[in-house]
């Protein structure tokens, strides 16, 4: 069952991660109608999204996946410095959030694809 799960993901790899993007884009920039009163305490949700964006990746693991990766990377950046233009907090925890749940994203990607392979 696990493995026709991989396979699954592997397969539509490419599907999977435009719809996160176009998930964690939409609803990062989301306006908000007004700022919650304590910023910071959604780095568990940054960490988990970015994540499983990454997962995909590495278990499809494309030609040139780490650019596909450093995209992410940026994507994020790019995120964070546009939210306070929408009523939002950009901050730089929630980046190091994207990029470390990005990281072991790939990590767990990686060691499902050779548990995949074997």
């Amino acid at each position: 069952m696990f493995n026709t799960i991989l396979k699954t993901i592997e397969s539509y790899w490419l599907h999977l991660i435009l719809f996160l993007l176009m998930t964690i884009s939409v609803l990062s920039l989301l306006p908000l109608a007004e700022l919650p009163v304590v910023p910071g305490t959604d780095k568990t949700h940054h960490f988990i999204a970015y994540m499983v964006l990454a997962f995909p990746v590495a278990l499809k693991k494309p030609k040139f996946w780490y650019l596909i990766i450093l995209l992410f990377i940026m994507l994020g950046g790019a995120i964070e410095l546009i939210q306070p233009y929408v009523n939002r907090y950009g901050e730089w925890l929630d980046m190091l959030a994207n990029t470390s749940g990005l990281f072991i994203g790939v990590v767990i990607g990686m060691l499902c694809r050779k548990f995949l392979k074997s």
